[in-house]
C-alpha cells in the first residue's frame, strides 16, 4: 500500500470502512430509517477517496449513494467534492478541527450544481464528528421550496480490518 500523502495526514482517522444506521426526515416525505456504509481511502495523492451507500431498514432497497474526494487546502480547512446519481454535485467547504485525542470535527456548507432533470436542492450543510471508532453526522437541506432544515442524522462505527 502507498503512504498517505502528507497534505491529508490529519484526516488519517477517517480511513477505513464505517457502517451504521440513521434516520431521515423532511416536510415533503415520510420519516425513514436507513443503514449506511461509508468508505474513506487513498492512493497516495493529496486527497482521500469517499464512497457512501444507504439502504432502507424496512426492506433493504437501495436509497442513496454518493462518491467523491476530500482535500485539505490549508490548516483548519477541508473541501469535499461529491457527485450524487440524482444529478446533484456538491462542493462542500468548511472547517476541520483536529483534537489532541485525534478526534475530527468538520462544519461544511455546499455550493450546489444540478442537472436539468435533478430535483431542486438549493442548500446543504453537513456537521461531521469522528472520535475513535465512532463517526456521527447531521445533514441540513433546503429543497423543493423548503428552507434549510434538518434532514439526516446517523452514527457509524469503524469496521475492524
Amino acid at each position: 500500500m502507498v503512504d498517505l500523502h502528507p497534505a491529508v495526514a490529519v484526516l488519517a482517522p477517517l480511513l477505513g470502512t464505517w457502517t451504521g444506521s440513521g434516520t431521515g426526515e423532511y416536510p415533503t416525505i415520510a420519516t425513514f430509517g436507513y443503514s449506511e456504509t461509508v468508505t474513506f481511502g487513498h492512493i497516495g495523492k493529496p486527497f482521500l477517496t469517499y464512497t457512501q451507500r444507504t439502504a432502507a431498514v424496512d426492506d433493504g432497497r437501495p436509497l442513496h449513494a454518493e462518491t467523491g474526494y476530500i482535500r485539505v487546502p490549508g490548516p483548519g480547512r477541508v473541501e469535499w467534492l461529491l457527485a450524487h446519481p440524482t444529478g446533484i454535485v456538491e462542493i462542500l467547504e468548511g472547517t476541520c478541527d483536529i483534537g489532541a485525542d485525534g478526534s475530527v470535527s468538520m462544519e461544511l456548507s455546499s455550493t450546489i450544481a444540478r442537472s436539468a432533470s435533478a430535483k431542486e436542492v438549493t442548500a446543504l450543510t453537513r456537521s461531521i464528528a469522528v472520535s475513535g471508532d465512532r463517526l456521527s453526522y447531521t445533514v441540513q437541506m433546503a429543497a423543493v421550496g423548503q428552507p434549510l432544515q434538518h434532514h439526516l442524522a446517523a452514527v457509524l462505527r469503524k469496521e475492524q480490518p
